[in-house]
Formats: C-alpha cells, sequence, structure tokens
C-alpha cells in the first residue's frame, strides 16, 4: 500500500523457511500451479501491496534467484517455525525503515489483493498493535501485520523463553482481525499436500486470473 509521511511504511515478507513435510520435503512453493509457480503467484500478489519485499528462506538461496527478491534466513537456529521468519522480516524491515511488516504464506495462491490495507484499517479501528487474518470462522495467524518495534521482543520470546505458537506470543498485544470472505475461494487455502495441489488447480479454472 502506498505510504506518505503520515502512513505506516509497509514492508513484506513471504515465508518460506519451513521444512514441507507434508509435502514430502523440497520446496513446495517452487511446485507448479497453472504452469507458474505457487511462490509466483504469491509474489504477484504481495507486491503491489507493500514496498519492498523479501522472502524469508533457509539454505540455498540460489534456488530463488528467479524471483528477484532479498532472501533472508531465520536468525534462529533450529528451524524454529513461523515466528523465526516474521522475526527475520522485521529486523530486515527496520534496517531499511519501514514501520511494519506483512507477513505472506508462501502455499497461499489466493491471498487477498487488499489484504495488507484491511490489515491495517483493523489496527486503526481496534487500537491494536498487530492484526491478522480470518475466514470462515478460522485464524491465519502467518497473514499478519507486525510493527517493527516488536522486533526485540520477538527475539527475546524465541531465544530466551522458547516461544514457537503465533498466537502465544500475539496474545501479549492488542489483537485486531480482518475477516475475508471464502467465496468462490478461500483466498487463505493452502498448498500444503500433493492432493492440495489438485484442489487449487480445480479452484484456479472459476477464477479470473490476473
Amino acid at each position: 500500500m502506498p505510504s506518505s509521511a503520515d502512513e505506516p511504511r509497509i514492508a513484506g515478507v513471504v515465508l518460506a523457511g519451513g521444512l514441507s513435510r507434508r509435502m514430502g520435503g523440497g520446496d513446495k512453493a517452487l511446485k507448479l500451479l497453472g504452469g507458474r509457480t505457487i511462490l509466483d503467484r504469491v509474489i504477484a500478489r504481495a507486491v503491489p501491496q507493500v514496498d519492498p519485499l523479501a522472502l524469508n528462506a533457509n539454505g540455498d538461496p540460489g534456488r530463488f534467484a528467479g524471483t528477484g527478491l532479498a532472501v533472508i534466513p531465520d536468525s534462529v537456529e533450529g528451524f524454529p517455525g513461523p515466528l523465526a521468519g516474521v522475526l527475520a522480516g522485521l529486523e530486515w524491515a527496520r534496517e531499511r525503515g519501514s514501520t511494519h511488516v506483512a507477513s505472506f504464506a508462501c502455499d497461499a495462491p489466493f491471498l487477498p489483493d487488499d489484504l495488507v490495507s484491511r490489515l491495517w484499517q483493523a489496527i486503526e479501528e481496534n487500537g491494536a498493535e498487530i492484526a491478522s487474518a480470518r475466514s470462515d470462522g478460522r485464524e491465519h495467524p502467518v497473514f499478519a501485520l507486525w510493527p517493527v518495534a516488536l522486533a526485540d521482543a520477538l527475539r527475546t520470546a524465541l531465544v530466551e523463553e522458547g516461544v514457537r505458537k503465533v498466537d502465544v506470543w500475539t496474545a501479549r498485544y492488542r489483537l485486531a482481525h480482518a475477516a475475508f470472505s471464502t467465496a468462490p475461494v478461500d483466498p487463505f487455502f493452502n498448498v500444503n499436500r500433493p492432493e492440495d495441489i489438485e484442489a487449487a488447480e480445480a479452484a484456479l479454472n472459476p477464477r479470473a486470473e490476473r
């Protein structure tokens, strides 16, 4: 979303630092969906909403060279989960003068075009510190908007307290939600298993492509 001196400066991070165990290993984000990688679809939807956008991933960054994004690894060892990716994004964005970071899962090819603006609206309307997405009564905690000012607190929670679950950490702060419709497809549908690719392919057919 655009920003001025009075508005938030929102960077973005696509979280791809997991081990993809349910997909059988490898990079699930690089699986093809309708002739394009899932990651390409996520990036195409995320880029217009933030500035800049980075990719949180571990291992050889060269495999993501085609995205043109900065690749930032977890700065906490042991693959501690999505909070480590959020922390990497917050620390990266802090160096660039951003005020907030929007996080996106790497396996959700239908994520909303207005996710970031809706999350910011939820923060403003509720006087919240963090906002995350919701659809059909379900929470989607990794689709969230985080203030960069919480980076040090998150590092402490991960390294010194062993916090791993997103909702355990966000419970410490004022958290708002932005609710999204699931028609014609849940925008937070994620491709975790091989059979999910077939379901996503089916969802592409009635959906207008961009």
